[in-house]
């Protein structure tokens, strides 16, 4: 059998298969959780993004124009929480699940939220949404 080497010299085998951005342990304070002594005390909340990309939406060219802006991810996270309360990590990870969803070249994702500071004997509680 021969393979055929791409442009660039690799063999098919080892071209990309998938494409993804992320954003891994954004840092928050969030007013989330529906017991009493969490309304309206925001706690800390790691917000953990990946998107998976068809090939279409990836930088073809090493320019800020051709990048998908991690800016997008991180400023849509924070106006969602600006000014609001949750009750629940899984109403606000759909909410960031729907945001990511919607833009352009999206073909995959996975959100998922983690509270660190709940249990002092467990590193934290969370959820997770995947299109998996």
């Amino acid at each position: 059998m021969t393979v055929i080497p791409l442009t660039d010299g690799r063999q098919p085998a080892l071209a990309p298969r998938t494409h993804e951005v992320f954003l891994e342990e954004l840092d928050v304070l969030a007013d989330i959780g529906f017991h009493d002594f969490e309304v309206g005390t925001p706690q800390r909340l790691l917000v953990t993004v990946h998107v998976r990309l068809d090939l279409a939406h990836w930088p073809e060219a090493d320019t800020r124009e051709a990048s998908w802006n991690y800016d997008f991810i991180r400023g849509g996270i924070l106006a969602l929480l600006k000014g609001r309360r949750f009750n629940l990590q899984e109403t606000l990870a759909q909410e960031i699940f729907d945001m990511v969803a919607a833009k352009p070249g999206v073909t995959g994702l996975s959100i998922s939220l983690r509270k660190p500071d709940v249990y002092p004997d467990a590193r934290a509680v969370g959820v997770m949404l995947s299109s998996d």
